[in-house]
């Protein structure tokens, strides 16, 4: 077994799309529209669908948000320096929600951003993952 892809509903796909590949890094694997459905599906990802997990963007064209709930925690990114990937995506304009520092009862340096729909996702350091 593996595990294929992570999906999130996004409001404004061009916008997430922009995000995660311009501020993350990600690629644009492949985007296909669904008009019976009105919806449009995205992965992106740091490598081919074969070989990684890879992000699935979902977009139902009626709908431009969504409630999160409680359940939902985050998606974890390794990079190689937290600190400096977070003054990255400053500078980009992006949303730094828990600045770049060790975690909490532990030494793991950690950050949090978020995505325009408000998902978090956890930065760590790929030497400390």
């Amino acid at each position: 077994m593996k595990l294929l892809h992570t999906m999130l509903r996004v409001g404004d796909l061009d916008k997430s799309i922009a995000f995660y590949t311009d501020l993350l890094g990600m690629k644009l694997l492949r985007k296909k529209d669904f008009p019976d459905g009105r919806f449009t599906l995205a992965f992106l990802g740091y490598g081919s669908e074969k070989e990684n997990t890879v992000l699935e963007l979902t977009h139902n064209w009626d709908t431009t948000s969504y409630v999160h709930g409680d359940a939902y925690g985050h998606i974890a990114i390794g990079v190689e320096d937290v600190y400096a990937t977070c003054e990255q995506i400053k500078r980009q304009g992006g949303a730094v929600v828990r600045e770049a520092g060790p975690m909490m009862h532990g030494s793991t340096v950690l950050a949090f951003v978020e995505d325009p729909d408000g998902y978090k996702i956890e930065l760590l350091s790929i030497n400390e993952s």
